[in-house]
């Protein structure tokens, strides 16, 4: 029988509950019945929490989206050059489907819909996203010199999410972009190329 006063965050069991579920079903096969039962709790319960499944859903989302990216940029620090970060950049994009922390980001791609009614931004805010994360990243390049010091690092930022975005997920017949060696090569004679200090101003 469901224990409704388990010490510990009754929010943090929902939340999980939530989680495994829609990693199971995704967003619109999910229900809150289902949420409650894997998580011990009557439904009555879990409506005193949260009163919809949008709400739900958007707790969730928002939880794994802020651990997704913190893990990234840890991993993106790692790397001593600019250069090295974007080919980075899109090995993770590329291991995006096979991260269990990436779930808003497979979500966002596969029910934006979905997503949008409960995150409350939607597919079209994946650029803008990214291009926010790379900003910090761009602007230490140019301090280090690495990228050009009239560059508008906002744009550029943008720039480096629509290439990263492209590399990692649009397949093509020039690169393999599950070869490390060859992304190197290929981000930093074409993706940083308008960015380099020594491009045509």
């Amino acid at each position: 029988m469901p224990t409704e006063t388990t010490p510990g965050s009754v929010r943090e069991r929902l939340l999980a509950a939530t989680e495994e579920v829609l990693r199971a079903k995704g967003i619109r096969a999910s229900t809150m019945a289902e949420v409650a039962e894997v998580a011990g709790m009557s439904r009555a319960w879990l409506y005193r929490h949260f009163p919809d499944k949008a709400s739900l859903v958007g707790s969730v989302i928002v939880r794994l989206d802020d651990a997704y990216w913190t893990a990234a940029r840890t991993a993106l620090a790692g790397y001593g050059t600019f250069v090295e970060q974007l080919a980075a950049g899109v090995r993770i994009g590329r291991a995006t489907y096979d991260d269990p922390g990436a779930l808003p980001l497979r979500l966002r791609a596969a029910e934006p819909e979905e997503f949008a009614a409960c995150a409350g931004a939607g597919v079209r805010e994946l650029v803008p996203d990214l291009a926010a994360f790379w900003l910090e990243f761009v602007v230490a390049a140019i301090e280090r010199g690495e990228v050009r010091d009239d560059a508008e690092p906002v744009e550029a930022a943008e720039w480096v999410a629509r290439s990263l975005i492209s590399l990692a997920t649009v397949p093509g017949n020039t690169l393999d972009p599950d070869d490390a060696a060859a992304v190197l090569r290929y981000v930093r004679r074409y993706v940083l190329a308008g960015l380099s200090p020594a491009a045509p101003r």
